[in-house]
């Protein structure tokens, strides 16, 4: 037998090719479709982007990442490829290696071109991803913009700090990383082909692996060199004195600022000296400088500092220290905008003659009883008609110009929801093609309510009604919009789009075309297709309702628009929807941000913003030290339309995004008069300036320092009472204001622990919120920030010991607990505690809601708590509460717009609710008194009207038992009158 029988069949050669060639092919076709989703993806955001006005926006950012990635690529594999390639080329030809070496390249040898390309790319690759992700640090070095002021500690212009400082640390950073790659890639190269050799103790180097491995120690050292001077300037924006402040302090500018620069001197020393053993061949002395660098780095740059900070700053620390504590409240208040806030001592007196609070009947009128956190369920079964519309659970505050006057109102938009169709409904063709969009915006009045206690609505309805006027009621963006829509038909085609319930001639359903410029078009089969694999959704290609004019909507929510087209701004995380020039425009707030502002005290945005009515939600930049309200953006809600406004023109941070991305940022002059009507100071910067101003309303250095009056926002009493009070927006008048205006406030209690202390009134924190009205007039009084301070002896409760005040005492507790009691089935719940600075004290208003506990009810305003002083009263609307407080006060008895009996509740009844009923205790018998004739005759009408009041309610007679409820309070008003005389 041959050896070849022997040993079997013989495979062809042909076979092997046939299957390379079958896995190339696979390989190939795996590729492809992979390119061609992320082709899809891309090119959808093109189509997205253009259709929007802002495709400049996107191939710009593509531009400078692909840059950046070719920067960190290069960066990192041509230092990196041409370290091994020098370590090869001059290695020793003839070196006697040992055995296992031998075996090493034996094995490395088959694979050294690949490995010596490879590595680098490899390397280089994860290098170009880094890079392309910090962009734009890179953008923002190059189109920095100064700010035109210096720090005080090394007079740089602070663009240096948060322009160019982070890119400086960047740069170095990847320096370092490639130098010590570099290094560690000669050492291996160079080891395996015999460059440097091991024998026993001693370690040989050849002179070209000397020179290659001294040259890049010389280049790392200078490069750490530049690290350590840079961290100089880090010291303006570390904390400090026991995190009281950021930015350097006594320690810092006397020994950790020299330390450094001395340390940096050394650095570049032990660097020259790898120079000299480049040419000399001696290693001991850069290995001696690099001991002496450790040596000093612990000696100078640690103990020193220290010991300056032990025994020359602790033992005197507050006069040592209260300079540059200066240096941060001024820097501090500068970078919040808050250094020209305006300080007022405010003598709150505890009691007030009658007829004190008339010159502030324009506040007390315009008193927001209606609590956007509490009444949208009030708004959904009275407004929402279909299963299939929402309303947000917290709803937004505005002010409109009704009949000539300035309202306040309580807003939302009757936004769609999906996930209310049935199942027999809810399909893809009626997802995407029929129910597409919101119907409406709803405004009630905040400052009146219906006789059952529900709102007041001047603007509701399908399809709208009310004192608005006229505007495009579709909501096709929203907070609550589907993931896409495809809208739109050829002129003369059928309709679709389900516009909302009910129509003329008894139709059961009105449906609309789609008429904007909203979404790309669905022109051809192949962007059909690009979207199918956008939404891995087939039908989009399949479905025959899609036709050339159709467009696709998709990323519909607002925040998500602006942030897309501004990638540079922190938005605010509540929006907010207003009828502007016959249109309903979600109007957004954008901030510009940093964490490098010199001598800035850093803080948490989102802990700062989190309160009762905001949960704490991440930020891209949550630790910052400046920030500016840069931008006012609005989003069409109709055709999804970006524009953007540069309120602060002037910030440095704006100019220096407007050089970068080709932003069409129009000036503030090109806003319309009803648009600037409806700007208003936003919520979450205010909430950032009040935080900042718990401890930094203090500008004298010595009395920060010793924390002698550091305040903070007071717990939510009208919620859990430990998450914090959000700011409230109010028209109200402030003391020497000549005029009531709108307004956004916050207030302050001690930030001790100490229980008689906590619960003080110590600050009121108040901003001018009107941008300017309807007829173009742009008011004065926007943005300035007014702090009313308390003095340390006036004890004025705070709200939450208004709160417990009134829970305790006798008649309201009475009163609330029979509210609870009803029939058994009814909860009381207590809306935004008011806190109004009225009458040379102050005023607290509390809304008092009254919910049955059925499927299908809602909150209904029945009483409302007023607090003067040590005052608390209880009764069914905020005149007969003022009246009561002070005193039959006529002077706050202005035309009751608190309740408005003949305005008849729009939609009431429509969602199947029963109001929750009010309990009114039945009189009692009193004492020396009771033998009057007008006293008996009050408490026989007063049992008679509660006995009415007993049969109505149990009949489901609301009308009747609200007649007999107000009879109730009559008899029990005239009782009292009579047993006083």
């Amino acid at each position: 037998m041959s050896s070849a029988a022997a040993s079997g069949p013989v495979r062809p050669p042909v076979d092997r090719r046939r299957r390379a060639a079958v896995w190339i092919t696979i390989g190939v076709v795996v590729v492809l479709i992979i390119a061609f989703f992320i082709f899809a993806s891309l090119y959808t955001d093109v189509l997205w982007f253009q259709q929007l006005g802002y495709l400049g926006v996107l191939t710009t950012q593509w531009w400078w990442g692909l840059g950046m990635f070719a920067v960190g690529f290069l960066g990192m594999g041509f230092p990196l490829w041409l370290a091994i390639q020098l370590a090869y080329r001059l290695r020793p030809v003839y070196a006697k290696l040992n055995t296992q070496l031998d075996r090493y390249q034996q094995v490395v040898e088959p694979l050294r071109r690949l490995a010596m390309w490879g590595v680098p790319i490899v390397f280089g690759l994860f290098a170009g991803i880094a890079s392309s992700s910090r962009w734009q640090l890179a953008a923002e070095w190059m189109h920095s913009t100064p700010f035109g002021q210096t720090d005080p500690q090394f007079h740089i212009d602070d663009a240096f700090y948060i322009f160019q400082l982070p890119f400086y640390h960047s740069a170095v950073s990847f320096a370092l990383a490639v130098l010590i790659i570099a290094f560690l890639a000669t050492i291996a190269t160079a080891y395996l082909y015999g460059s440097i050799r091991v024998s026993g103790r001693e370690v040989r180097i050849s002179r070209s692996a000397r020179v290659q491995i001294a040259v890049i120690g010389a280049v790392y050292m200078v490069v750490q060199a530049l690290s350590i001077w840079l961290d100089r300037f880090d010291t303006l924006t570390d904390s400090n004195v026991k995190d009281q402040i950021n930015g350097a302090a006594y320690t810092d500018v006397h020994a950790t600022i020299p330390a450094r620069t001395i340390l940096a001197g050394i650095a570049v020393i032990v660097g020259l000296v790898f120079v000299l053993t480049a040419v000399t061949g001696r290693w001991r002395y850069p290995l001696v400088g690099l001991a002496l660098l450790i040596v000093s780095a612990i000696v100078i740059g640690t103990l020193y500092p220290w010991g300056v900070q032990k025994f020359t700053v602790d033992p005197s620390e507050k006069p040592k220290e209260t300079a540059y504590v200066s240096k941060a409240i001024e820097a501090t208040r500068q970078a919040y905008d808050v250094a020209g806030v305006k300080t007022e001592q405010y003598q709150a007196t505890s009691d007030t003659p009658a007829g004190a609070l008339r010159q502030d009947a324009d506040t007390t009128a315009s008193i927001r009883l209606l609590d956007p956190t509490v009444v949208s369920p009030a708004f959904s079964q009275l407004q929402q008609f279909r299963q299939y519309y929402k309303f947000q659970d917290d709803l937004d505050v505005d002010r409109y110009d009704v009949n000539g006057k300035t309202q306040d109102t309580v807003v939302s938009v009757r936004e769609l929801d999906q996930s209310g169709l049935g199942s027999s409904t809810q399909n893809w063709y009626n997802d995407t093609f029929v129910y597409t969009h919101g119907y409406g915006l709803v405004a009630a009045a905040g400052n009146q309510r219906q006789d059952d206690g529900g709102p007041t609505f001047v603007e509701s309805d399908i399809p709208t009604t009310g004192d608005l006027g006229k505007y495009q009621p579709r909501v096709y963006f929203g907070e609550d919009s589907p993931n896409y829509s495809i809208v739109g038909a050829p002129k003369g085609g059928k309709a679709v789009e389900l516009d909302y319930p009910g129509g003329d001639n008894g139709q059961q359903a009105t449906y609309n075309t789609y008429s904007g410029n909203g979404g790309p078009k669905l022109s051809n089969i192949f962007v059909r297709l690009l979207y199918a694999l956008k939404f891995q959704d087939e039908q989009i290609v399949l479905s025959n309702q899609v036709n050339p004019d159709s467009q696709i909507l998709y990323n519909r929510d607002p925040v998500k628009r602006v942030q897309a087209v501004a990638p540079f701004l922190t938005l605010d995380s509540n929006p907010y929807p207003s009828i502007v020039d016959g249109h309903i425009e979600w109007i957004i707030d954008g901030y510009t941000t940093s964490d490098q502002y010199p001598y800035s005290m850093k803080q948490s945005l989102s802990g700062a913003i989190a309160d009762s009515q905001n949960e704490r939600q991440p930020f891209p930049m949550d630790n910052i030290n400046y920030i500016r309200n840069s931008v006012k953006a609005t989003v069409d809600a109709y055709t999804g339309k970006v524009t953007l406004y540069a309120w602060d023109a002037s910030d440095p941070v704006l100019k220096t995004w407007q050089k970068i991305l080709p932003l069409d940022i129009k000036p503030v002059s090109d806003m319309s008069a009803e648009l600037m009507s409806h700007v208003r100071y936003p919520e979450d910067l205010f909430k950032v300036q009040r935080q900042i101003l718990a401890s930094y309303h203090v500008t004298d250095s010595g009395a920060f320092f010793s924390n002698e009056d550091v305040w903070k926002s007071p717990p939510d009493p009208s919620k859990d009472g430990t998450t914090v009070q959000p700011p409230y927006y109010l028209t109200m008048k402030l003391p020497k204001q000549s005029k009531a205006a709108y307004t956004l406030y916050s207030t302050y209690i001690p930030a001790s622990s100490s229980s008689a202390s906590r619960s003080i009134l110590k600050g009121y924190l108040a901003v001018g919120s009107d941008a300017g009205d309807v007829k173009g007039k742009v008011s004065k009084d926007y943005g300035k920030l007014t702090l009313l301070t308390i003095p340390s002896d006036d004890n004025v409760w705070g709200p939450g010991q208004v709160q417990a005040t009134a829970e305790s005492d006798p008649g309201v507790s009475q009163q609330l607990n029979q509210l609870r009691i009803v029939g058994g089935s009814t909860q009381v719940q207590y809306g935004n505690l008011l806190t109004i600075p009225v009458g040379g004290g102050m005023l607290y208003v509390e809304p008092v809601y009254v919910k049955s506990t059925g499927s299908t009810s809602y909150p209904l305003l029945q009483e409302v708590i007023v607090s003067f002083g040590t005052k608390v009263v209880m009764q069914p609307t905020l005149d007969k509460a003022l009246d009561q407080l002070f005193s039959g006060d006529s002077g706050t008895s202005t035309p009751d717009q608190n309740i408005n009996p003949t305005t008849p509740s729009t939609g009431g009844g429509s969602g199947g609710s029963t109001p929750a009923p009010t309990a009114t205790p039945t009189p009692a018998p009193t004492g020396k008194s009771g033998n009057s004739a007008a006293l008996q005759q009050a408490i026989a009408d007063a049992q008679s009207a509660y006995s009415d009041a007993q049969d109505a309610l149990k009949s489901g007679d609301w009308t009747a038992y609200g007649e007999a409820q107000q009879r109730l309070q009559d008899a029990l008003q005239r009782a009292a009158d009579a047993e006083g005389n």
